[in-house]
């Protein structure tokens, strides 16, 4: 065993990754090709595969999966333009934290999908519902999370920049954004996962297109092989953006170890 702590190599680390992917699906084909779970609760990889392949072929699957990333794109970016710089007001001025950190305290507990019924009746169930369940539920995360980072920001610096005749406004600009950017991206990073959760969330109730969608037909059907191909591609979907926003950290932020 290593000791705790202790770094491995990338090349260590992705076979290990790749190794629990592994196991994990030969644990599945043994229970359901070898009969220990019935196929009619838990369908096999084999079946799923087939499935998957038919949802894609005949079925325009991929439209569902382009409406969905457009639904999680578009809720998550609105969340953000919003929630980095009310966020970034609260960790530099604690006067405007005082004031709005107990609403964001107590909004960021109330979970998106109570909101689903409201949403419907405010804006229907197009395409602004869904966005707005995003919204609600990625804005207020974010907010505390990035207040939280740039009020832990090092002393150091914004007496450095006082010193050298940096106004209030400056220290904000040159120092408390700069500083703190790594840690603004890392946030969006792990939030834009949330944000997945949230979409399905509002693809199951009044939608007619979408992976949720499918998934909820799926269900009526007793497809699991189709249930489970649609939280499969969630997950790839969300490992890639989750992979390309690592890579565009460290583009932007080299400086950071990743």
């Amino acid at each position: 065993m290593p000791r705790p702590l202790e770094p491995v190599s990338q090349g260590t680390r992705v076979t290990l990754g790749i190794s629990f992917f592994i196991l994990f699906l030969a644990a599945w084909a043994v229970a359901t090709l070898g009969g220990f779970v019935s196929r009619t609760f838990l369908a096999d990889p084999i079946t799923m595969v087939q499935d998957g392949w038919l949802l894609l072929t005949r079925f325009g699957f991929m439209g569902d999966i382009g409406i969905t990333v457009w639904r999680v794109v578009g809720g998550f970016v609105l969340a953000a333009i919003v929630a980095v710089p009310l966020g970034i007001m609260m960790g530099a001025y604690k006067s405007f934290e005082a004031f709005l950190e107990p609403f964001v305290s107590f909004a960021r507990y109330l979970p998106a999908s109570a909101f689903v019924p409201l949403l419907i009746l405010w804006a229907g169930i197009g395409e602004m519902q869904k966005l707005l369940v995003i919204f609600i539920g990625s804005v207020f995360q974010i907010i505390l999370m990035v207040a939280v980072a740039v009020g832990n920001t090092r002393r150091d610096l914004v007496e450095a920049a006082y010193t050298l005749g940096s106004k209030d406004r400056g220290v904000v600009r040159r120092v408390l954004i700069p500083a703190n950017a790594p840690e603004i991206a890392e946030i969006l990073r792990l939030v834009l996962g949330w944000a997945w959760t949230y979409v399905i969330v509002a693809e199951l109730i009044g939608s007619s297109s979408g992976i949720g969608h499918m998934i909820i037909d799926s269900q009526a059907l007793l497809a699991t092989g189709q249930m489970i191909f649609g939280i499969i591609v969630i997950g790839v979907i969300g490992l890639i953006s989750d992979f390309l926003f690592k890579a565009l950290n460290r583009s932007l932020f080299p400086w950071r170890l990743a």
